[in-house]
């Protein structure tokens, strides 16, 4: 009787692994790895280097102990003579990528406005589509993200790199019942404090939080060291850069300083905000003033153009591999989404998605720091790490070069993480962090799907092994 009762007690506290062995969260990660040499050469690739420079041809990339050691032209560059070597003629090699709006939750399906967190599925999804570093954009559970993040730091699970931000610092009327209502500067304070000592390393404000609750809870951040991004609607990005907000995300279609009659602490609702924006002109003094403020006071902005496409009739092309991930009640919940937008268009329609593009290339051509990331929330159309790729194609649709589409989701967020003297670009000396790639992203951009490894600090991992362990189960966990 002892040993059936200690039993039933160990399932209800969710025994350690010491009793059940290791389960299939925290597998390791070994059963997941391509190539177990820690020593390579990658012969004949294509190098995009992270920088916003041109491709370059037949290319040796030599990577130990987890670093990069050398790249150069195939013909010229030794290679050391007990090193496993690799012909990679016909593929590509760039950085892995930086998500930089990320998050480890997924819509329940329903149209509930509750989010399942996708601890198993999310970090192997992300990884395999190459994104070796991540920062969740908002959490709605801290505990679980800040834990994942030390699992995968450990090596007892596959992952990126996490940057893990605390819980939403919101106010009052989210349309979310997991997050926060702050209704004073004191409140948000205690909230940074205590979620950064806990092991948060950056965090997010939310749309109805107060110009001075997001004041203080800057404040309060930048006391600790750390950054604080907002996707905003209460307060403006002219006021929030002011303040001394780091980073905006989402871009000009959430800013709603320009909808006539907006009122201090108010975030507006309806067709007029989405108007305001949709019709207002780039190159005008209000648009430009917003813009240089946000780079004088070294505002960054992420682009998350994945999430809105998914809003729009007849976008993203619907994908058989999306489904395969999916379960079945997100496969449901999303294609009722997608057919609920072909049937009832309204002012979100390409003209909106293509503002918001025209409003990124003018914001990075007037020196602003544009990163990038996917956003796997809205109607479930930008999965974790399916949807970076897709929002790479859609920099490239918005104008950007192929290489430059690469050195912002690359290069631009290891600057924002202050990492770029380790991760964001092909150079020696710097972690072997990169994606193998079949084909030639640098002129088809879709290319960037067809990944074949994905290094991490050396590590080659297998993309379809991730891919495979999770099929089915994106929406549940």
């Amino acid at each position: 009787m002892l040993r059936y009762f200690t039993l039933f007690t160990c399932v209800l506290a969710l025994c350690p692994s010491s009793v059940w062995g290791q389960g299939g969260l925290t597998p390791g990660t070994e059963p997941f790895i391509a190539l177990h040499e820690r020593s390579l050469a990658l012969l004949h690739v294509r190098v995009i280097d992270g920088t916003g420079s041109a491709a370059r041809d037949n290319q040796t990339v030599i990577i130990a102990n987890g670093q990069i050691r050398a790249v150069g032209a195939s013909e010229s560059t030794p290679v050391p003579a007990d090193m496993r070597q690799i012909d990679l003629s016909g593929h590509t090699v760039f950085p892995g990528l930086v998500g930089m709006h990320e998050h480890l939750f997924y819509p329940s399906g329903g149209g509930v406005p509750i989010y399942s967190e996708q601890a198993y599925s999310a970090p192997r999804l992300y990884l395999a589509s190459g994104i070796t570093t991540m920062r969740t954009g908002g959490s709605l559970e801290p505990y679980t993200d800040i834990n994942i993040k030390r699992l995968i730091d450990s090596g007892k699970m596959p992952g990126p790199k996490m940057d893990a931000t605390g819980p939403y610092i919101e106010g009052p009327g989210s349309f979310s019942i997991q997050m926060p209502s702050i209704t004073s500067p004191e409140q948000a304070r205690r909230t940074v404090d205590f979620w950064a000592q806990e092991g948060a390393t950056s965090f997010k404000a939310y749309m109805n939080i107060s110009h001075d609750a997001l004041g203080a809870a800057i404040q309060e951040a930048h006391r600790h060291g750390l950054k604080i991004t907002g996707h905003l609607c209460s307060v403006g990005f002219t006021e929030a850069a002011e303040l001394g907000i780091d980073n905006l995300e989402h871009g000009l279609l959430v800013d709603t300083e320009f909808m006539p009659g907006k009122q201090r602490d108010v975030c507006p609702n309806g067709p007029q905000a989405t108007e305001s924006v949709t019709n207002l002109n780039l190159k005008g003094p209000e648009a430009q003033r917003m813009i240089h403020t946000l780079v004088e006071h070294h505002v960054a902005v992420t682009s998350t153009l994945a999430v809105f496409e998914a809003f729009l009739p007849g976008r993203p092309p619907l994908e058989g591999r999306t489904l395969d991930i999916m379960s079945p009640e997100a496969t449901t919940s999303y294609l009722g989404a997608k057919e609920r937008a072909a049937s009832r268009p309204g002012v979100r329609d390409d003209k909106w998605l293509r503002k918001e593009m025209d409003f990124e290339r003018e914001f990075a051509a007037a020196g602003g720091l544009l990163m990038a990331g996917c956003d796997p929330t809205g109607n479930g159309g930008a999965p974790p790490g399916f949807g970076d790729q897709r929002n790479l194609e859609l920099l490239v649709e918005a104008g950007f070069k192929p290489e430059e589409a690469i050195r912002i989701y690359t290069l631009n967020g290891a600057q924002y993480l202050g990492q770029a003297d380790r991760i964001g670009s092909i150079t020696p000396g710097k972690q072997a962090d990169l994606v193998v790639v079949a084909g030639n992203p640098s002129t088809q951009i879709a290319d960037c799907e067809k990944v074949k490894y994905v290094f991490k600090e050396g590590v080659a991992y297998d993309p379809a092994k991730l891919i495979g362990s999770v099929r089915g189960t994106l929406g549940i966990h």
